[in-house]
């Protein structure tokens, strides 16, 4: 009897393809269930034909992908959405998919390529250790990860005025900006759920948001402090072991064991959701980290500089926890010495970020990564005014609900609705009138607007200085 042809990749056996939009069909509907979902309860919400058999063996395949949570080996078992509460845990967040297709970040073929092959199935992707000539092959000055072109295109963007003046003066000037920024999307970045509002009130007033972990919140303050560090140390800040062990230190005072805190690791760590293993030899993490700063102190242009940085100290894990938020905050030393638009990751999808990563710990391959650090790079300079005119067409998000915007904020405004209240009334508001693909970004954008708001814009928003001033007063 003849045999069936089978699908391969690379010479391999390949599963069966499932539909995508029928696994984020199950993500939707894991999603309903706070207390987490059963098995029946997701086929009564799915209401889409599938047997009992084959919902299993997707909730299977999702579990498999770090897409989903299981708790309990019985018929009681529930299935709930991953967070990410740590460096050794690298969990895939789920994607917000629009109409269009998945929200992400326009990459290039090759990024496109890297992104193909980090999906596949884990069980369809070779394990591969620390690749130590990864690191040696690269040579300061001689070897590029960003092209000439792309270096001068973000020197045009991130220059300022002040690259004259003493080190640091720009970052100064949009200090408290940058603190909230900064400090919020790093620690979105790891699956906080602090809203901006809730984040800038923690770090102004002190007031921890209602309902959140307190873990989130120690996140959060311990950015503040990382970036108070690299800004009050201008002069003394560095690819150096000072700068990064104390930028470690204070990221994860609290959160990690405090022998922990500031010092290389000396044991091996487990990285979900990816096939990629670390080194686990003290005395080899230690040659590779100091081998990083050294090169990277050589490098000349800052912006490789910053991404080789971006590239290599995440790739070791040089700690027990915290590696990314160590990386995604000393990329900034360079750009903070020389006066150059900071990075603070605004806008960066969470799952772009982790299939950068991922295509560097897997493959070695830097190709998306680049992607979403230059995307990462130009929003953040849109964000401080730098050269914002050279970004080109406005956000299309908000010329689609402009005059949502400016009705939301106004109610805002005319309700007297204070900082505590502003991110409930919001949420609510993009719950009964958005739908659900849109509303993290309404958000976000309808809070960066009342914050940004001023008795030289009001008129913007429909109001009257009257309004704007009594509710000044009680925002306060």
């Amino acid at each position: 009897m003849a045999q069936l042809p089978s699908l391969r990749h690379n010479n391999r056996i390949m599963p069966k393809i499932i539909p995508q939009e029928e696994l984020e069909a199950i993500l939707d509907a894991v999603s309903q269930f706070t207390e987490g979902a059963t098995v029946e309860g997701v086929r009564s919400t799915l209401n889409n034909g599938l047997s009992r058999r084959t919902l299993q063996r997707r909730l299977a395949q999702l579990v498999d992908e770090n897409r989903l949570n299981i708790e309990g080996k019985t018929k009681g078992s529930r299935y709930r959405l991953p967070r990410i509460t740590g460096e050794a845990e690298i969990v895939m967040p789920r994607p917000t998919v629009e109409a269009s297709g998945e929200v992400y970040i326009p990459i290039s073929p090759e990024g496109e390529v890297i992104k193909t092959e980090i999906r596949f199935p884990l069980w369809d992707r070779k394990p591969v250790g620390y690749n130590r000539a990864f690191l040696n092959e690269y040579r300061p000055n001689e070897s590029f990860y960003l092209s000439e072109e792309t270096r001068g295109h973000l020197m045009t963007l991130g220059g300022s005025s002040e690259d004259e003046l003493p080190a640091g003066t720009y970052v100064k000037q949009i200090f408290n900006r940058l603190l909230i920024d900064l400090s919020w999307n790093s620690s979105r970045l790891e699956g906080n759920t602090y809203s901006l509002l809730e984040t800038e009130r923690l770090l102004e007033l002190g007031e921890s948001a209602e309902g959140k972990d307190a873990k989130e919140a120690q996140m959060i303050l311990n950015h503040k402090a990382a970036i108070e560090f690299l800004v009050g140390q201008v002069t003394d800040i560095g690819f150096n072991r000072y700068t990064i062990l104390n930028l470690h230190a204070l990221l994860s005072e609290n959160l990690l064991d405090s022998k922990a805190c500031g010092r290389l690791r000396g044991r091996g760590v487990g990285i979900s959701g990816t096939v990629y293993h670390p080194l686990e030899s003290r005395k080899l993490i230690d040659e590779c980290f100091q081998q990083i700063l050294d090169t990277a102190t050589a490098i000349q242009d800052p912006f490789e500089q910053v991404f080789f940085t971006m590239v290599h100290l995440p790739y070791l894990q040089p700690f027990e926890d915290v590696n990314k938020r160590v990386s995604r905050l000393s990329v900034n030393i360079p750009l903070i010495r020389l006066n150059l638009s900071p990075l603070s990751f605004v806008d960066v999808p969470q799952r772009a970020y982790i299939d950068g990563l991922l295509g560097v710990y897997e493959l070695n391959r830097v190709e998306l990564l680049r992607d979403v650090f230059v995307k990462a790079y130009e929003r953040s300079c849109a964000r401080y005014s730098a050269v914002r005119q050279s970004l080109g067409e406005p956000d299309p998000f908000r010329l689609q609900y402009r005059t949502v915007i400016i009705e939301t904020v106004g109610e805002i405004v005319r309700k007297v609705i204070d900082k505590k209240a502003a991110t409930t009334f919001i949420k609510q508001f993009a719950n009964d009138n958005l739908p659900p693909e849109d509303q993290a970004r309404f958000l976000e954008v309808v809070e960066t607007e009342v914050m940004n708001l001023h008795e030289g814009n009001i008129a913007r928003y429909r109001l009257r200085p009257s309004e704007y001033d009594i509710w000044q007063r009680n925002w306060k």
